[in-house]
């Protein structure tokens, strides 16, 4: 009991610690958990979770990849593909059946499988799933196009790879076994079309209970992380691997039904999936065998990975998307990303076993094929999509932009003076009139209400590292740090400081639900704005080893504020009374000064 228990800590630190490190040193999430659970597994022995939590292993992978699948598909709002839903359609559909057709001969005549077996693997093989690409997502900021199509091919494909494998499965009993029969097909096209309506049944019926406010708030995650455990098992229970296309479909129909509180419970399971992740990726990998570690480097599975690599995979996007439009170097992306995951490692580990016991014994060789597969596109992808990105023009500025909620002379001069700077900026605001002062100075701008979900479909985020909330209503500021807290992270969210002498009177407003404080406790809206009128300027001083910061800010004149530094790597930072900056020599410092300041 002892050692049970200090294992499942161990995994549970050695996976979030693993996501730490990643976050850390800008490196891929899922290199670092695969190699930490090859260390803590085979490598030194120090955990093997599938001997040690035996008839509990299975199931507990089960039910996490299919919470994981939901919260995939619970950002698949088909607003989003708006325009771009004929290559993605293409590519779930006859993309998915050529990577099945393609993968299962390469199986056969590389690697050296039976047909039957190679037909299984094949159809496990074309799952991308969102425990791999969200993670790629999130590290590689890509535009919208390319974003939208890998995310919903990774959870789209998910199940259906599951789906294939069971089919594939099937129809290779009733070809070679009398006791299969017909029936046996009719039963699993019924059972696959049953999961899609205990999906849909479970999504409309959470939905409709929210929205009579039937659930208080308190239990609406407990409540659809339950739901979500119960389609699962009771589509599994009736046909194996249909669960995940029960929360699939169950994701989707809550995501369409447009309201409003599934927007926390996004949050909330994103927050689980990465728990989740983290745990699943130490355990997958840590119960893996030395004997399978050495197989992967035998010639048939390196041979069989490569073609997947360089010839199936950018074939199955170029023929499916031809006459969708679609931009060649979107194609080309699309192509080379498409790593493999939990899912092919869990669902190709059951059909080992289960072909093994029909008699097909080179079955064994399975779970070295698709762990050989999964860790070469991992690392392949993982570390090459970032570069490949930018090279293709595909991802958004490598240098950390700011969106500027609130359009005033303060906000739109200060955003010229980091335009001018190479930083991305961009000035929102609900008022036409009010953004003036960001067009006469030609500084990106967007005419909306950023709390407005139609303006989160027509403005990307990505590029934007830092929100700041710079209007002249505290509420409403409080509001955006508020609502945006789990998109930036509270460290990069700022807003002005509170009008204690004017405004909404939110001078005990707690820190946990504002920003950060942007400049210093006196630097509102009003002052912010009064001085610009007065003539004050921007100014912008180089820090050196002979001309320090001590001695910038005694030179600065009293009613000088501190606003911003720009390191020398192009990153941004802000003075704040809540953090002291790190400013070094050759940082430049951006202060709103007198213009008769003999600084500067």
């Amino acid at each position: 009991m002892d050692n049970l228990l200090f294992e499942l800590m161990l995994i549970l630190f050695l996976g979030v610690s693993s996501q730490w490190v990643a976050w850390r040193y800008r490196l891929p999430a899922i290199v670092v958990m695969s190699v930490v659970g090859l260390l803590a597994g085979p490598i030194f022995g120090v955990i093997n979770p599938e001997e040690n939590l035996a008839v509990v292993y299975g199931p507990l992978i089960s039910i996490a990849v299919g919470i994981i699948l939901f919260e995939g598909s619970l950002g698949l709002d088909f607003r989003e593909i708006r325009g771009i839903g004929k290559p993605i359609y293409r590519i779930v559909t006859i993309g998915a059946l050529l990577a099945w057709l393609l993968g299962s001969l390469a199986a056969h005549y590389v690697a050296g499988l039976p047909l039957a077996v190679s037909f299984v693997i094949g159809a496990i093989l074309i799952v991308t799933g969102p425990t791999v690409i969200l993670p790629l997502l999130r590290q590689a900021k890509l535009k919208p196009l390319p974003s939208a199509i890998l995310k919903w091919e990774g959870i789209i494909v998910d199940p259906l790879g599951a789906l294939l494998a069971v089919f594939a499965f099937v129809f290779i009993q009733f070809i070679t076994l009398d006791d299969v029969t017909f029936i046996t097909i009719l039963f699993f096209i019924g059972g696959s079309i049953l999961a899609i309506l205990i999906g849909i049944g479970f999504g409309l019926g959470v939905g409709k209970l929210f929205e009579n406010g039937l659930v208080p708030e308190y239990l609406k995650s407990p409540f659809v992380l339950s739901s979500v455990v119960t389609a699962f098992t009771i589509s599994d229970t009736i046909m194996h691997e249909t669960g995940l296309l029960a929360v699939t479909v169950m994701g989707i129909t809550l995501a369409n039904m447009r309201i409003s509180s599934i927007g926390d419970l996004r949050h909330f399971k994103e927050n689980i999936s990465i728990l989740l992740i983290s745990v699943i990726f130490i355990m997958l990998t840590a119960s893996l065998t030395r004997e399978t570690l050495i197989a992967m480097f035998e010639w048939p599975i390196i041979s069989f990975v490569l073609l997947m690599l360089f010839v199936i995979r950018p074939l199955t996007i170029f023929i499916s998307t031809i006459g969708t439009g679609l931009p060649f170097k979107v194609k080309l992306l699309t192509g080379w990303i498409a790593p493999r995951g939990i899912v092919a490692l869990t669902v190709s580990g059951y059909f080992a076993g289960v072909l093994m016991l029909e008699g097909y014994e080179e079955a064994e060789m399975l779970t070295s094929l698709t762990f050989g597969l999964v860790f070469a596109t991992v690392i392949a992808h993982g570390f090459s999509i970032g570069w490949l990105s930018k090279k293709l023009n595909l991802s958004t500025e490598s240098t950390p932009g700011i969106l500027m909620v609130g359009s005033s002379k303060f906000t739109a001069n200060f955003a010229k003076v980091l335009d001018d700077y190479e930083i991305p900026v961009m000035i929102i605001d609900s008022s036409w009139s009010r953004l003036s002062h960001a067009r006469r100075l030609d500084v990106p701008n967007k005419h909306g209400e950023v709390l407005s979900e139609q303006t989160d479909y027509q403005l990307d985020m990505t590029p934007y590292e830092y929100m700041i909330s710079m209007t002249e209503f505290d509420s409403y500021n409080t509001l955006i740090s508020t609502t945006f807290k789990p998109e930036f992270g509270r460290e990069f969210l700022y807003q002005l400081p509170i009008q204690m002498d004017n405004g909404d009177r939110l001078d005990e407003v707690s820190n946990h639900i504002s920003g950060n404080i942007l400049f210093s406790e006196q630097a509102n809206w009003t002052v912010l704005n009064e001085k610009i009128n007065q003539g004050f300027v921007f100014k912008k001083t180089k820090v050196t080893e002979e001309y320090t910061f001590e001695m910038l800010k005694k030179d600065l004149h009293h009613e000088s504020i501190l606003l911003a530094i720009i390191k020398g790597s192009g990153k941004i930072s802000f003075f704040s009374p809540n953090r002291e900056p790190k400013i070094e020599s050759n940082d430049i410092v951006i202060s709103l000064s007198k213009p008769n300041n003999r600084q500067g």
